[in-house]
Protein backbone atom coordinates (compact mmCIF):
# COMPACT_ATOMS: atom_id res chain seq x y z
CA UNK A 1 0.00 0.00 0.00
CA UNK A 2 1.14 3.64 -1.04
CA UNK A 3 0.06 6.99 -0.19
CA UNK A 4 0.30 9.52 -2.51
CA UNK A 5 0.63 13.22 -1.52
CA UNK A 6 0.12 16.05 -4.53
CA UNK A 7 1.68 19.40 -4.54
CA UNK A 8 1.94 22.50 -7.24
CA UNK A 9 -1.44 23.38 -7.68
CA UNK A 10 -2.53 27.59 -7.86
CA UNK A 11 -3.84 30.08 -9.59
CA UNK A 12 -1.91 31.15 -12.97
CA UNK A 13 -3.17 33.12 -15.82
CA UNK A 14 -3.99 31.93 -19.06
CA UNK A 15 -0.80 31.23 -21.19
CA UNK A 16 1.37 30.28 -18.10
CA UNK A 17 2.96 27.25 -16.57
CA UNK A 18 2.99 24.87 -13.28
CA UNK A 19 4.61 22.02 -12.21
CA UNK A 20 2.79 19.52 -10.23
CA UNK A 21 4.20 16.90 -7.99
CA UNK A 22 3.52 13.29 -6.28
CA UNK A 23 5.31 11.50 -4.13
CA UNK A 24 4.64 8.10 -2.72
CA UNK A 25 5.84 6.90 0.49
CA UNK A 26 4.21 3.60 2.49
CA UNK A 27 5.23 -0.06 2.91
CA UNK A 28 5.04 -0.85 -0.84
CA UNK A 29 7.06 2.23 -1.99
CA UNK A 30 9.56 0.35 -3.38
CA UNK A 31 7.18 -1.87 -6.06
CA UNK A 32 7.36 -0.56 -9.63
CA UNK A 33 3.93 1.65 -10.00
CA UNK A 34 2.66 3.12 -13.10
CA UNK A 35 1.63 6.30 -12.52
CA UNK A 36 -0.79 8.90 -13.68
CA UNK A 37 -3.11 12.07 -13.80
CA UNK A 38 -5.97 12.21 -13.96
CA UNK A 39 -8.39 15.63 -13.41
CA UNK A 40 -11.55 16.40 -12.72
CA UNK A 41 -13.53 19.79 -13.31
CA UNK A 42 -17.29 20.57 -11.25
CA UNK A 43 -19.72 18.62 -13.00
CA UNK A 44 -17.50 16.64 -15.07
CA UNK A 45 -16.07 13.17 -14.22
CA UNK A 46 -12.77 12.25 -13.37
CA UNK A 47 -10.59 11.61 -16.74
CA UNK A 48 -6.92 10.37 -17.16
CA UNK A 49 -4.87 12.95 -18.95
CA UNK A 50 -1.54 11.61 -18.35
CA UNK A 51 0.09 8.45 -17.49
CA UNK A 52 3.56 7.11 -17.67
CA UNK A 53 5.09 3.04 -17.39
CA UNK A 54 6.91 2.56 -14.33
CA UNK A 55 9.84 3.12 -15.84
CA UNK A 56 8.90 6.00 -17.96
CA UNK A 57 9.66 4.15 -21.16
CA UNK A 58 6.07 4.78 -22.22
CA UNK A 59 3.69 7.82 -21.47
CA UNK A 60 0.22 8.11 -22.51
CA UNK A 61 -1.86 11.68 -23.39
CA UNK A 62 -5.18 12.92 -23.76
CA UNK A 63 -5.88 14.47 -27.05
CA UNK A 64 -7.04 18.01 -24.84
CA UNK A 65 -3.11 17.84 -23.20
CA UNK A 66 -0.78 16.27 -25.64
CA UNK A 67 1.86 19.03 -26.80
CA UNK A 68 1.38 21.15 -24.08
CA UNK A 69 1.36 18.86 -20.60
CA UNK A 70 5.03 16.57 -19.94
CA UNK A 71 4.54 13.62 -17.53
CA UNK A 72 7.62 12.39 -16.08
CA UNK A 73 9.19 10.02 -13.48
CA UNK A 74 11.67 11.42 -10.45
CA UNK A 75 14.47 9.82 -9.38
CA UNK A 76 12.93 9.32 -5.94
CA UNK A 77 10.99 5.80 -6.82
CA UNK A 78 7.61 6.36 -7.50
CA UNK A 79 7.18 10.06 -7.77
CA UNK A 80 5.84 11.98 -10.52
CA UNK A 81 5.67 15.25 -12.19
CA UNK A 82 3.20 17.02 -14.46
CA UNK A 83 4.53 20.08 -16.80
CA UNK A 84 1.90 21.80 -17.79
CA UNK A 85 2.60 24.67 -20.58
CA UNK A 86 -0.02 26.91 -22.07
CA UNK A 87 -2.24 26.41 -19.74
CA UNK A 88 -5.78 27.20 -20.62
CA UNK A 89 -9.05 28.14 -18.80
CA UNK A 90 -10.16 24.69 -19.62
CA UNK A 91 -7.45 23.03 -17.72
CA UNK A 92 -8.97 24.57 -14.39
CA UNK A 93 -9.60 21.01 -12.57
CA UNK A 94 -8.82 19.12 -9.29
CA UNK A 95 -5.84 17.40 -10.51
CA UNK A 96 -5.19 13.84 -8.88
CA UNK A 97 -1.86 11.66 -9.13
CA UNK A 98 -2.41 7.89 -8.75
CA UNK A 99 -0.45 5.09 -8.66
CA UNK A 100 -1.50 0.91 -10.55
CA UNK A 101 0.07 -2.25 -11.11
CA UNK A 102 -0.07 -1.57 -14.72
CA UNK A 103 -0.23 1.73 -17.11
CA UNK A 104 -3.84 2.30 -17.50
CA UNK A 105 -6.06 5.15 -19.10
CA UNK A 106 -9.08 4.34 -16.68
CA UNK A 107 -9.99 5.01 -13.49
CA UNK A 108 -10.23 1.25 -12.24
CA UNK A 109 -6.53 0.48 -13.70
CA UNK A 110 -5.29 2.75 -11.19
CA UNK A 111 -5.44 1.27 -6.63
CA UNK A 112 -3.89 4.55 -4.88
CA UNK A 113 -5.02 8.20 -5.20
CA UNK A 114 -3.62 11.08 -4.20
CA UNK A 115 -6.15 13.66 -2.25
CA UNK A 116 -6.16 15.97 -5.00
CA UNK A 117 -4.86 19.29 -6.19
CA UNK A 118 -6.62 22.59 -7.46
CA UNK A 119 -5.15 23.80 -10.53
CA UNK A 120 -7.32 27.50 -11.42
CA UNK A 121 -6.41 29.29 -14.89
CA UNK A 122 -7.65 32.84 -14.78
CA UNK A 123 -8.42 34.53 -18.65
Amino acid sequence: QVQLVESGGGLVQAGGSLRLSCNASGPTVDRNYAMAWFRQAPGNDRTVIASSSWNGASAYYADSVRGRFTISRGNVKNSVYLQMNSLKTEDTAVYYCAAGSLLSTTIDGYDYWGQGTQVTVSS
